[in-house]
């Protein structure tokens, strides 16, 4: 190589660096200056696609399965549990690792916020291979654990078997995800989440109808589109300039970097392993009622979190900007950012719920359109969990903005309060003195108790950023 050769390589990667710089510059910029009502729905479009689209997905499972009976109905919900615990543990790293690494970038550390994201990666990556051989080796047990009934069991084992062989690919996708977010490169995130939901929604009915697969079907297609999210992901983490690469260079833990992951994500794994437990706890009451039951409270789940998953969206996008401009110690645009999507997102929850309330029955009817006991349980849960839905648009705002300024504790409290910490005690005592009834109102009895808990220490974090 002549050193005219040499003189031109450099030359190259001096200009390449200069470009990455600049567009991290850019990047930074628009977080801590632009408008705060034109940034966070800026990133927020792409994040809301991304959750619907998963919403959308979950619900296609639940639809196409719901077709083969009602026990292979009340399956979903039961696997579903095990997924919104694969999920809680990837969220935990990814949100940990991107809150940090938002932060990090916010203050110019981007060295260090290089080492907390193949932290996450990698981390995530061996945790989801014990998952998988865990689930692999012990699946009847699981799926009991779950809240199963024997008439059920057959369909989720059948369902979760290739759920949990994708275990490690879809808790890097999701730590991938949340990772590119906290970069302000939602976009990214959505092209790998949203074609694998899209791709999922297109073999489910192929694998399940049309090749006889059953139950089997739906989870072979869910595995195999977390797979394909996966490689668009890691695609988009490593070939795209301004977003931080997935290198084994970069793998350097450490009981400092665990630490803050941990600290910071904590409240997410109790977001979700919380109600992971709350879910299994409601599909085990449930199964003392018959599979209708079962099926029924499932189908209610995916059609509120398909609503749910607008304002999660918007929260996502309210993240990023909020840990930004907290590093960089702008408080009065931290707040100004919180009470916007509080606005928003109630806004948006009170016109999808009254919308939602006038067609409750055909909406569960959607479903299982055969079984009258299944629409019968359904729409009275689904009515009763609509007319408490608004108060969502607080308690998460409150969740997501505690945990992105690095209030760990008090974000952990609240993020267990709706489906752990008032939910559990409840669905042991109504059902108890109500039946039935007493399940149908458990949700709602602990949305209203948990938006109360969040008000009040959410009001305490305010007022100390005031002192700031």
């Amino acid at each position: 190589m002549t050193d005219k050769d040499t003189h031109l390589q450099k030359n190259s990667r001096s200009q390449k660096n200069s470009r990455l710089q600049k567009d991290s510059r850019s990047r930074n910029e628009q977080m801590l200056n632009d408008p705060v009502e034109r940034i966070i729905p800026k990133l927020a479009g792409p994040t809301i696609l991304s959750m619907l689209i998963t919403s959308i997905y979950n619900m296609a499972d639940t639809f196409f399965v719901s077709q083969l009976g009602t026990s292979a109905s009340g399956a979903v919900g039961i696997v579903y549990s095990a997924m919104a615990l694969i999920q809680a543990f990837s969220f935990m790293i990814g949100m940990g690792a991107g809150n940090n690494i938002s932060r990090l970038l916010g203050t110019g550390e981007e060295e260090e916020a290089k080492k907390y994201a193949s932290v996450a990666w990698f981390t995530g990556f061996a945790l989801g291979c014990v998952v998988s051989v865990l689930g692999m080796t012990s699946l009847k047990p699981i799926v009991m654990l779950l809240g199963s009934t024997e008439t059920i069991a057959p369909y989720a084992m059948a369902y979760a078997r290739y759920i949990f062989l994708a275990a490690p690919f879809m808790m890097c996708s999701f730590i991938m995800n949340n990772l590119l977010r906290f970069q302000g490169l939602a976009v990214y995130s959505m092209v790998g989440i949203t074609t694998g939901g899209i791709l999922n929604m297109v073999l489910d009915p192929i694998l399940i109808f049309g090749l006889g697969m059953g139950t089997m079907g739906a989870g072979v297609a869910t595995g195999f589109s977390q797979f394909v999210s996966f490689c668009i992901l890691l695609f988009m983490c490593n070939t795209h300039k301004d977003a931080i690469r997935i290198t084994p260079r970069n793998y350097r833990p450490s009981l400092q970097i665990y630490g803050r992951i941990l600290y910071t994500g904590a409240p997410s794994l109790a977001r979700q392993g919380i109600a992971s437990i709350s879910s299994v706890m409601l599909n085990s009451i449930a199964g003392t009622y018959g599979d209708a039951a079962v099926a029924a409270m499932s189908i209610v789940s995916r059609f509120t979190m398909f609503i749910n998953s607008v304002v999660i969206g918007f929260g996502q996008g309210f993240q990023p900007v909020c840990a930004f401009n907290f590093g960089a110690k702008k408080y009065d645009r931290v707040k100004r950012s919180f009470w916007f999507c509080v606005k928003i997102a109630t806004i948006t929850l009170l016109v999808l719920c009254a919308v939602s309330l006038l067609f409750s029955g055909h909406i569960v009817a959607l479903f299982r359109r055969d079984d009258a006991e299944v629409i019968a349980i359904g729409t009275f849960a689904l009515r009763a969990q609509l007319i408490t839905m608004p108060l969502w648009g607080y308690y998460i705002m409150c969740n997501m903005f505690s945990q992105s300024i690095g209030y760990g504790f008090r974000a952990s409290i609240i993020s267990c309060a709706r489906q752990g910490l008032f939910l559990i005690p409840v669905l042991a005592v109504l059902p108890r003195f109500f039946g039935l009834r007493g399940l149908q109102l458990a949700q709602p009895v602990s949305d209203v108790l948990a938006f109360l808990l969040a008000f009040v220490l959410a009001s305490g974090i305010l007022r100390e950023l005031d002192r700031k």
